[in-house]
């Protein structure tokens, strides 16, 4: 194993550890550290036990626990704060974690914010949420690293209705609204690749894909993959409201993903960077391929 050459990084804490992403950088981070220099913090208590016999400094609480959070970063040089779901006050959750490691004195926060065009035009206030997170991390003094990431790849069937939409089609109001997808497990190669630098410096990186993608670029990709004509039609939002109704969704759900969609209409995930291909060290998978993994294909 390799050891990490930058001494003063003795602990890194990941949040959010038994999650796609928390797992994704954790599995990255074991090719060059040991578990010993590995902090995680997870809700359940089986996980917490699990991690603690690989030889992890496993805590049990949450976001809101700030007792919990005192305890995990207690020696911790770096904390990766994975943003938190939208079912709570994620604002006040990511405050408590910031705070808390300004008063433990951890020397660099990095976070999972979001690569979007222009935080002033969401339609999608959720989204709104990691921009001011990062706000209160820079203004907080300490060294950050923050890493915007672009729409998941791996979200595509959430979006488009899942394997059904290989029958009926793809129905959104999404216009021709492009988005530099990537896939969730390369992001968080990427972003475990950048904690174990050596420099110390505020950094942000933005993690997109190489290229640009439609939901017609996806309904192409998926008519090769299986051999059945997928096709993408671009409705209006209230049409797609009532086809949502019609198949139960909850008006909340559907509300939020009208936000993600407007916002994709009008390419704000649309920009492409080279920082996620400089960290792997490859190109990011492209949609094809994408598609086939998170699909099953």
């Amino acid at each position: 194993m390799v050891q990490l050459k930058n001494k003063t990084m003795n602990q890194l804490l990941v949040t959010g550890a038994t999650g796609h992403l928390g797992g994704a950088v954790i599995e990255t981070l074991l090719k060059s550290i040991s578990p010993k220099q590995i902090s995680v913090l997870t809700r359940n208590e089986e996980k917490r036990a699990a991690f603690q016999s690989k030889g992890f400094n496993a805590f049990l609480g949450d976001y809101n626990d700030v007792v919990a959070l005192e305890r995990a970063m207690n020696g911790v040089d770096t904390v990766l704060l994975i943003s938190s779901g939208d079912q709570g006050d994620r604002m006040q959750e990511h405050k408590n974690v910031i705070d808390t490691a300004r008063k433990k004195g951890v020397k660099q926060i990095a976070y999972t914010s979001r690569s979007l065009r222009d935080r002033d035009t969401l339609a999608n206030q959720l989204m709104a949420e990691h921009f001011k997170t990062e706000d209160y991390i820079i203004e907080s003094g300490l060294t950050y690293t923050l890493f915007r990431n672009v729409l998941y790849m791996d979200a595509i069937p959430q979006f488009i209705g899942g394997s059904a939409a290989l029958e009926r089609g793809i129905f959104l109001p999404a216009g021709s609204g492009r988005v530099a997808f990537a896939l969730r497990s390369e992001m968080g190669e990427a972003m475990a690749q950048a904690l174990l630098k050596e420099t110390r410096e505020n950094r942000v990186y933005h993690f997109t894909g190489h290229q640009t993608y439609s939901f017609d670029d996806i309904a192409t990709a998926l008519t090769e993959l299986t051999g059945k004509a997928v096709k993408y039609t671009d409705v209006e939002a209230s049409h797609f409201w009532e086809m949502m109704k019609g198949r139960n969704v909850p008006e909340p759900v559907i509300q939020k993903i009208v936000n993600f969609i407007t916002d994709i209409r009008h390419d704000q995930e649309a920009a492409v960077y080279n920082d996620l291909e400089e960290q792997l060290g490859r190109k990011p998978t492209g949609l094809k391929d994408g598609l086939k993994k998170v699909f099953g294909l």
